[in-house]
């Protein structure tokens, strides 16, 4: 996409708005919106904002800021056509200085993609399979705990009435580019997952960002709030991203050997191997909620255990059937509510480790996990995920090659912020609690 083709478009479609967007520290999308005949100061990289107004950017006395925009991101929302239509363009955060601004998580996957480039690897691709609950909205358009169906997986209409919302939000995504893989419902009720193709990550987290976006104003439309909470119920399934990732040199795919034990390379089994040894310590980052850990326990598909498996869905790594370009390493902890942008620069940033290193993974473990006594899994060398937000934090703040996934800017402020969240939720009292105690003594 170039600027001439930017201005034709928006000429030819009357585009009224434009959406510059950006995501914040927690995964948040931001955006500043200009009328159509500001376009030229934005294609020239001359928009600047308050950057002390986003919680984990900049201080007051260094706020300003300047957004660059990533041309081949703009979009025109299919859904705004009403009163001249409003198109978007994702963009990195500079500092007046023309430095790229080290807090922005965008600028800094793109570091880490730089590292990984520089080690021989030309691309690094991401198929995300985020899922998302829908439930009722009240008279005044607040979310309420009403699911709007009592669907199981797979099932289709009419048990499962979230089908006209889902398929809606499928026909708007294809009508932005996206290619879509697969639509269904999920295990728990009011759940869905709608997969779209893999990509490199840049694109792949960018395309997560606009997922949501869509997903959320569609089912609006429908009367209904997508929420992409890791565990909004008790009793049922929580809401995963299971991200499948792969390495290539060339449009060769470096996973793949097919003379090798299940067609994995040796760069896949380091890989592997760093997944799993740093997985405990960047937990933090692709779980990185108070609710999070409320998904991550026993008895309800969310992996908790450290292993690995070509054969059962039970451990925090899966490998898929599928070879040849189509190889790749399925890491099932992460959730939707983590930043795309941080998730895949720490995921890379490990499993890059484990290349430089030449690490080897365990065996591959393939009974079925949840079915293993606590002893059982000690023999076997299987540890455990964080069981808290807290536990997870202090496992970041000792991982060096974490800390340098995300650089010091974005490690000291999500630490800092993550940590008050923490005490906020700690030293609050619950319902459960009342419930428990307030008879009891």
């Amino acid at each position: 996409m170039t600027k001439e083709e930017i201005r034709r478009r928006i000429a030819e479609q009357n585009v009224r708005f434009l959406r510059l967007q950006f995501t914040d520290l927690f995964g948040t999308i931001k955006n500043v919106e200009i009328p159509s005949s500001q376009l030229d100061k934005a294609l020239d990289n001359k928009m600047m904002f308050d950057g002390s107004s986003i919680e984990g950017f900049v201080r007051i006395e260094e706020s300003d800021m300047y957004l660059y925009p990533d041309l081949d991101t703009f979009v025109i929302f299919p859904w705004t056509a009403e009163k001249g239509k409003v198109a978007r363009l994702i963009c990195d955060i500079y500092h007046p200085s023309g430095e790229p601004f080290a807090g922005d998580p965008r600028n800094n996957l793109k570091r880490v993609l730089k590292e990984m480039e520089a080690m021989g690897y030309t691309d690094f691709n991401v198929g995300p399979e985020p899922e998302f609950f829908l439930f009722k909205l009240n008279s005044t358009g607040e979310p309420t705990l009403d699911l709007n169906d009592h669907g199981g997986y797979f099932d289709l209409a009419p048990v499962d009435l979230g089908e006209n919302c889902r398929r809606d939000i499928v026909l708007e995504l294809e009508e932005m580019g996206f290619e879509i893989e697969a639509s269904h419902h999920e295990v728990a009720p009011g759940q869905h997952e709608i997969d779209f193709k893999y990509q490199n990550a840049l694109k792949a987290c960018d395309a997560i960002q606009t997922f949501k976006l869509v997903v959320k104003t569609i089912a609006r439309k429908h009367g209904l709030h997508a929420t992409f909470m890791p565990k909004p119920l008790f009793g049922v399934n929580g809401s995963g991203m299971h991200c499948n990732l792969s390495l290539f040199a060339n449009e060769k795919n470096a996973f793949y050997a097919p003379e090798e034990e299940m067609g994995l390379s040796h760069v896949a089994k380091y890989f592997i191997a760093g997944l799993m040894k740093h997985v405990e310590s960047f937990t933090a980052i692709v779980n990185p909620t108070v609710n999070s850990y409320k998904r991550l326990v026993p008895g309800y598909e969310a992996p908790c255990y450290v292993a690995w498996s070509a054969k059962n869905r039970s451990p925090l790594i899966r490998i898929p059937a599928s070879r040849g370009n189509s190889t790749r390493v399925e890491v099932r902890s992460v959730d939707p509510a983590a930043n795309p942008y941080l998730a895949m620069a720490v995921q890379l940033g490990a499993g890059l480790d484990g290349i430089r290193n030449k690490l080897t993974p365990p065996l591959p473990i393939m009974e079925n996990i949840y079915a293993m006594s606590k002893e059982e899994r000690k023999e076997r060398g299987i540890g455990q995920l964080p069981h808290s937000l807290a536990d997870a934090l202090t496992k970041l703040e000792n991982n060096q090659v974490i800390i340098n996934a995300l650089g010091e800017t974005i490690f000291n402020r999500f630490c800092e912020a993550k940590q008050i969240e923490w005490e906020g939720y700690r030293t609050t009292v619950h319902p459960w609690e009342r419930e428990q105690y307030m008879k009891q003594y």
